[in-house]
């Protein structure tokens, strides 16, 4: 984590920046509509299931854990998908967050309830992959582009092992995320 800290902030900034972006700019809204409509639809299916817990835990699961490793190695197109990705992530909490508000939902007790219990470790996890996937793509550029001794220094097959490692580690707290989203938060939600 040590080496990715500049790339945890950078994360931070880029999330925070779509959060922002999603909260206030409202040319924004049919963008962020689109992104969601896929997830709406989802949502009404798992809304039919005999055990919804275990069906959105699932699809909750699996939709974050494929899109965080995907992340950490989308890099290879210098960090611009990573970073796309968290930026896009940010907005959608943004414009949810605006909407709700504007229809007369108390926005703390929706944080508190909706989005902090799985929150808490969805958040961090996918800032993290975000991280992985920049700093893989700086790694490329460096590798590609840098100088002879930036070149040599640079080790892909180093990087790749960490990122594995790293995956673990972001798919567990997407685990727990997930089995928390899918029985807490909506259990409070109803």
């Amino acid at each position: 984590m040590k080496e990715l800290r500049w790339y945890l902030l950078a994360s931070v900034v880029i999330f925070t920046a779509g959060y922002v972006l999603g909260n206030n700019w409202s040319g924004l809204e049919q963008f962020v509509l689109q992104q969601l409509q896929g997830l709406e639809g989802a949502r009404n299916q798992l809304m039919q299931s005999d055990n919804q817990e275990l069906s959105f835990f699932v699809f909750i699961f699996y939709n974050n854990a494929i899109k965080a490793v995907l992340i950490m190695f989308a890099g290879i197109v210098f960090g611009l998908i990573p970073a796309g990705f968290l930026l896009v992530n940010g907005m959608v909490i943004g414009f949810l967050l605006r909407v709700m508000e504007s229809k007369g939902v108390d926005i703390a007790e929706l944080v508190v309830k909706g989005l902090l219990p799985h929150g808490i470790l969805e958040i961090p996890a996918i800032l993290i992959a975000g991280a992985y996937g920049m700093k893989f793509g700086m790694l490329l550029l460096k590798k590609w582009f840098g100088k002879r001794e930036q070149r040599r220094a640079v080790s892909l097959a180093e990087w790749t092992k960490r990122t594995g490692a790293g995956a673990v580690w972001v798919t567990a707290l997407l685990l727990v995320a997930a089995v928390i989203e899918s029985t807490v938060t909506l259990w409070l939600m109803k």
